[in-house]
């Protein structure tokens, strides 16, 4: 199957990407060959989540060209200044084994960010093309704004938690018209949607499921991605499929009208998200 491309003059970036937090080890790798095997072609990982070696191990078993695989990961929040960052993307790339990462990402941002240094230090490892594009996660819009108009380096997408249960129309009213790709993680809302009497009966209607429902209304959002984790090879198949289904508008109305502030993931060292 096809996967719809987000294509813009910084980055082309598989809609329908791979999750990999929090899996780990081998069964990491065999899941990650097992998504790439089934079709996906973005892979997305972190310094965070452990993982990366078995990651690039995947990606360098898996027979599918590198040149034809995507790939994101982030450095934590804890390097809040361009030289820590620097250092720990070296970091990241000899774990992953591979040349360049697809795109780099800015995983939270800190309280004690340097964010000048810090995109100043992105902006020279794409220039030495170890990183095809960059980007932030977890910015609120305020300091996305300041991001991008610094004018440091281009900003190609933002990764931020969003689902059917919060929609980030603020972000996305941002991001949209600047043709900055908008990542979507935790998409399924941590299997809450699967509990859901409407998007259960919109599943029923469609022949689908109620995961392939909630990731099928991300995708209809224009420049929206989305990075399910499934660790089973019918689970992955399940979120692949759901490129294929197309919402109409009394589906869309339904979901829609689903309450819009349920945030999961916010940490004690998350940002301010009304900033």
């Amino acid at each position: 199957m096809t996967v719809p491309v987000f294509d813009s003059a910084l980055t082309r970036i598989p809609r329908l990407g791979f999750g990999t937090w929090p899996m780990k080890g081998v069964e990491c790798q065999a899941a990650v060959e097992s998504a790439i095997g089934l079709g996906y072609r973005h892979i997305d990982t972190a310094e965070m989540y452990g993982n990366e070696e078995p990651v690039g191990a995947a990606l360098n078993a898996c027979g599918v060209p590198r040149s034809e695989l995507y790939l994101t990961t982030k450095v934590w929040w804890d390097k809040p200044d361009g030289a820590s960052f620097r250092r720990a993307f070296d970091a990241c790339l000899k774990r992953l084994g591979q040349d360049y990462v697809d795109l780099l990402l800015v995983h939270w941002p800190s309280p004690q960010l340097d964010l000048p240094s810090v995109l100043q230090a992105q902006a020279a490892i794409r220039d030495a093309g170890l990183a095809k594009a960059v980007g932030v996660a977890n910015f609120p819009l305020g300091l996305l704004k300041r991001a991008v108009e610094a004018e440091i380096v281009p900003i190609a997408a933002l990764q931020v938690e969003h689902h059917v249960y919060l929609d980030q129309q603020r972000l996305l009213d941002y991001v949209t018209p600047r043709r900055i790709v908008l990542t979507s993680y935790t998409p399924v809302a941590k299997g809450v949607v699967l509990e859901d009497e409407v998007i259960q009966g919109i599943a029923r209607k469609h022949g689908a499921t109620p995961a392939q429902v909630a990731l099928a209304y991300l995708l209809s959002k224009p420049g929206v991605a989305a990075i399910p984790k499934a660790q089973s090879p019918a689970r992955q198949q399940e979120n692949l499929d759901a490129a294929n289904l197309r919402l109409d508008a009394e589906d869309q109305k339904a979901l829609a009208a689903l309450p819009k502030g349920n945030r999961m993931v916010s940490p004690g060292f998350a940002p301010d998200w009304a900033a």
